[in-house]
């Protein structure tokens, strides 16, 4: 399976494409500091940070 993965181009709230990768980081107690969240997202449109997770894909086949 393929590590690669496209970039979300549309933010999920208000549909806006002014997204940046999101870096925030966090001290821990032992003052090492480190991301947040892996693959988080920033719309500086609405002012959300958010991540898209893959589930699983699912086994339905469309009615067509």
């Amino acid at each position: 399976m393929s590590e690669t993965r496209a970039a979300i181009m549309h933010c999920p709230y208000c549909s806006d494409e002014d997204l940046h990768p999101w870096a925030e980081v966090s001290t821990s107690a032992e003052g090492r500091s480190r991301p947040v969240e892996h693959g988080a997202w920033e719309c500086r449109s609405c002012l959300r940070v958010f991540s898209v997770k893959l589930l699983g894909l699912s086994t339905r086949r469309s009615a067509g």
